[in-house]
């Protein structure tokens, strides 16, 4: 394990912090108008109702329509969605990795002979006690 000066961490935690920020950013971007092309979009059934002349025509997009267009879009918003999480996961990955190059402090554990120099104590005195075969705590 190579050791790493106080600089260069400090300046690596801080890349981590900016890049961790952005990606952030473009991800709440990327959900919201995930989300917004998702409403504008018509259900399978939509269409049905236009071709009885009960819907209006949709010429907005073009004679297609708008369904080919925000399917696309669509689809390219959800996978930049992914890549955006893995590189999220990716950063919190290599924090992680650098929460174990500073080290951890070590816990003490209790001397053994402190737990055993203590006496056990009753829940009940011998006068209160009864007869059962039930176990005390």
């Amino acid at each position: 394990m190579q050791a790493v000066s106080g600089q260069e961490l400090a300046f690596a935690r801080n890349t981590m912090s900016t890049f961790e920020t952005i990606l952030l950013m473009l991800l709440v971007v990327d959900a919201l108008a995930l989300a917004g092309l998702v409403l504008l979009q018509q259900g399978r059934g939509a269409d049905v109702g236009a071709a009885f002349g009960s819907g209006s025509s949709n010429t907005m997009f073009g004679s297609s329509g708008a369904t080919s267009f925000l399917t696309k879009v669509t689809a390219w918003l959800a996978i930049g969605f992914f890549v955006i999480s893995f590189g999220l996961a990716y950063s919190a990955k290599e924090r992680a990795a650098e929460q174990n190059l500073l080290g951890l402090p070590e816990i003490i554990q209790p001397a053994v002979e402190e737990a055993q120099a203590a006496p056990e104590e009753q829940l009940t005195p011998e006068s209160e006690s009864v007869d059962s075969d039930i176990p005390e705590v």
